[in-house]
C-alpha cells in the first residue's frame, strides 16, 4: 500500500457508471475514491467494473438520512 493512501475517513468521492438507454440515465454505483494526504490524487476502489459503454462519473457522497424515531 501507499503511504499517501487514507482510508481511515470516509471516501472522498463515490465511483458511478450511468449508462444511457432511448434518453434515460441509468446510474449504478461501482466504487469509491479517497484523496491523497498530499492533494496531488486519488486512490480508486472499484467493487465493479464499469460497462464498455459507460460513463464514470466520480460524485461527492451525500450524508446519510438519520431514521426517524418510533413514536411512542
Amino acid at each position: 500500500m501507499s503511504k499517501t493512501k487514507t482510508q481511515t475517513k470516509g471516501p472522498a468521492y463515490r465511483i458511478f457508471c450511468v449508462t444511457s438507454d432511448n434518453g434515460k440515465s441509468s446510474w449504478q454505483e461501482i466504487g469509491a475514491a479517497w484523496k491523497h494526504k498530499d492533494g496531488e490524487g486519488l486512490n480508486l476502489q472499484f467493487k465493479a467494473l464499469p460497462l464498455p459503454a459507460g460513463q464514470m462519473v466520480l460524485r461527492v457522497p451525500k450524508a446519510k438520512p438519520v431514521n426517524a424515531q418510533p413514536k411512542g
